[in-house]
This record gives structure tokens, sequence and C-alpha cells, in this order.
């Protein structure tokens, strides 16, 4: 007899949409089925058999986080199959910060009311963002909570485990005055800040699908929708071939509150401002909100999703590697011997 309950359905939860659900979401999960993915969704539990093949001492690295009210922007467009682009990232770039390989993904969707179809939608994100990564999506959950979230509304969360040799942790204690920093180009907001980019733009009483100008002709909210740049693969080819001593993922709290992470409190990171790409998308919220910059680089990524810190000889060799492997990246200041953690200037 299939599982069906009339009772619960008249409460609000439906576990045949569900069913359905999960029915439609297969076809995504199956893009990200690595060579360690045992079996398929639907089990208690996500099985991955581990390769420890060069690896000496395995230290298992895990990372979890959320897309964050930026989903506010997916509800308005009523476009989803790209912020769970963002739940991956937002997990996976963490860990590679400590230089760690993300191994497997999981997901967990809390909506109002299953509707089979955009769960589906929010899945095939996060497929995408498993598939940029290079890690399988192994298992997730999705929970109907009718009453306690907006029948048209959702959140989205997720974690990510992976593996590294003991001996390759990155530390935020190998560096030393002169080191360099290497930005790595955003994509956009990423998933930061969106409580103020909302409030800025007033997003829930202004029209975000018109094209505007300062954006290039695009809209505000397809723009605002850019999902996270996944940096795993150019780091990890870059970790294979140079040293490097530290990564920092600039999320919320900007550059004031996410370089000072990754390296000792003596140094201090000296950032040439005029070396910034800033995006088009901050230069108008900082104008449109009158933010001044100081907040602008102590809440957003500002264009710089990343950073790496290189030895001043490997600094060629490192541009060199991450742009050969699709990521635009460029030198955005030094360290020095300061305990004010960043000097933009």
């Amino acid at each position: 007899m299939k599982s069906f309950s009339e009772s619960y359905k008249q409460a609000g939860v439906d576990v045949t949409a569900g069913y359905r659900a999960v029915e439609l979401m297969k076809k995504h999960v199956a893009r990200t089925m690595t060579s360690g993915a045992i079996g398929a969704i639907g089990g208690f539990g996500g099985l991955f058999e581990l390769d420890l093949t060069g690896i000496e001492k395995p230290v298992l690295c895990s990372g979890t986080d959320g897309v964050g009210t930026k989903l506010k922007i997916a509800f308005l467009m009523d476009k989803h199959d790209t912020v769970g682009i963002d739940c991956v990232a937002m997990c996976v770039n963490d860990i590679i910060c400590c230089g760690a390989k993300p191994l497997v993904f999981l997901d967990y969707i809390a909506c109002g009311k299953n509707v089979p179809e955009k769960i589906a939608e929010i899945v095939s994100g996060v497929a995408e963002g498993c598939v940029q990564a290079g890690c399988a999506l192994s298992g997730g959950e999705t929970a109907e909570m009718p009453g306690f979230y907006d029948v048209e509304e959702y959140d989205l969360a997720g974690f990510s485990v992976g593996v590294v040799d003991k001996e390759k942790i990155l530390k935020p204690d190998a560096q030393k005055a002169g080191d360099m920093l290497i930005g790595l180009a955003s994509s956009g907001v990423h998933s930061n800040g969106f409580s103020l980019v909302r409030k800025v733009f007033d997003v829930e009483h202004t029209d975000i699908k018109t094209p505007v100008e300062a954006l290039g002709g695009a809209s505000l909210g397809e723009t605002l929708l850019t999902p996270t740049k996944i940096y795993v693969k150019p780091i990890l080819a870059l970790l294979e071939q140079v040293t490097v001593k530290s990564i920092a993922h600039i999320t919320g709290g900007g550059f004031y509150e996410n370089l000072p992470r990754s390296f000792p409190e003596h140094l201090t990171a000296k950032i040439d401002r005029n070396a910034i790409k800033v995006l088009p998308i901050f230069d108008y919220l900082a104008k449109v909100g009158n933010i001044p910059e100081r907040d602008m680089f102590n809440t957003f990524n500002m264009g710089v999703g990343m950073t790496v810190c290189v030895d001043p000889a490997d600094v060629d060799k490192t541009l060199e590697i991450l742009q050969a492997n699709g990521q635009d990246a460029y030198v955005i200041g030094h360290l020095i011997e300061d305990n004010q953690g960043v000097i933009i200037e």
C-alpha cells in the first residue's frame, strides 16, 4: 500500500507531493554523481566511498550555510533555479579555504507548500553548484511546514564535507610581511548583505524587472540573482602547483572581517583601492543608498570574492594558473607588519 494520509493532507502536508518532488529531482541529482558516490537518493543517509590515494593523514573538513534573504529576490522574480548554486557556493568556498576538496553536499529545503516543480527547480540549482564544485549531492531533506512559512516562500540551507591531508591544511600563520594578496573576481553580490540591499532598493515596492542603465541594461532583479562564483576547481588546480599560504572567502563582513581570518594578528593587509575592479552593482548600490565606502568594504565583496596569499616569487605563476582555469585574478595588495587588520588606500 502506498503511503498516504488524508488527515495529514487536510493539515496542509501532502506527502505524495514530496514523492513527486523526489522523482522530478532525480535527473538533477544524477548529474552530480562522482566516483565515490554510492546508491541513489531516498535512503536514510548519503553514502560516499573515500579514495585516500596520496593522502597520508586524511582530515575531514565541513562547512554549512544558507542563502539568506537573497531568497526574497528569487520570490519576487519567481526564479528558483540559481539560488541552489549560491547555497553550494557558500559552503564549498569556505571548505576550500582550508585546502580541502569538497566531496559531498546535502541540502535542506523548508517550505510552506510543497510544489514539486518548484522544489525540483531549486534542486536543479543545487545540482549545478555541485557539478561546478566537483562534489556529489548525496542527500537532502524537503520539509513542508504549513503555517510556519508562507505558501509561496521557502528557506534553503546545506552543508558540505571535504577532505584534506593534515600536512596540507592551510593555516593563518604561514605568512610574512611582503607576501602578496591575489584577488579572485566575484560574479556579483554573491549571497551576503542582502538585508542592506533589500532596504536600499526597497525591493518589495520597486519594479526590479525593469532594465537599469547603470547595470548595463540588465534588471536589478536578475543582477542581484547572479549566482555566487564557485572557486573550487581553480583553487584545487592552484594548490597542486603553488605553495599557497592562505585563502580568504570574502563573505558577510567584507574585507575588514574576512581578510584578517587568513593571517596572524601581527600582520595587516594593505589593499590598493585603485586595483579593485569594483562591479557596477556595487557603485549603483552605494549611490542609491548613500553608503560610505568604508561600510561597503565592510559588508560586500566589492568584486573580489576570494583572496589567496602567496610569496612574491609565486605571483606570476599563480595568476597564470588561475586564469588558465577560467578565473579572473589580479594583485590587490600585500601584507605588512602592523596590527590594524586591513588598510584600504
